[in-house]
């Protein structure tokens, strides 16, 4: 009766620890792939300082343009996500 009591019942039961090592596990790991990011970000601000990079950055990612140009976006119908009807 004791050892159903420690394992299964009790506060600090063997199913709480179990859960709980678990969720450690995943917090470690989302852990590194957040320091992996933060180093890839570092990467890009340091590269983003540089003006043509950032004048680079700005026209691709936010479409900007000069006062004198034109922009056009071509987009083909293989990169154009398809809706899907609702049954």
């Amino acid at each position: 009766m004791f050892v159903i009591w420690i394992l299964f019942l009790d506060t600090n039961s063997w199913l709480i620890h179990r859960e709980l090592d678990q969720e450690i596990k995943e917090l470690k790991n989302n852990k590194e792939y957040y320091k992996k990011e933060i180093v890839k970000d570092q990467k890009d601000i340091k590269i983003l300082k540089d003006s043509s990079e950032l004048e680079k950055f700005a026209r691709e990612e936010y479409f900007m343009k000069r006062d004198n140009e034109e922009i056009y976006i071509i987009e083909y119908e293989d990169s154009i996500p398809k809706k899907e009807k609702d049954d």
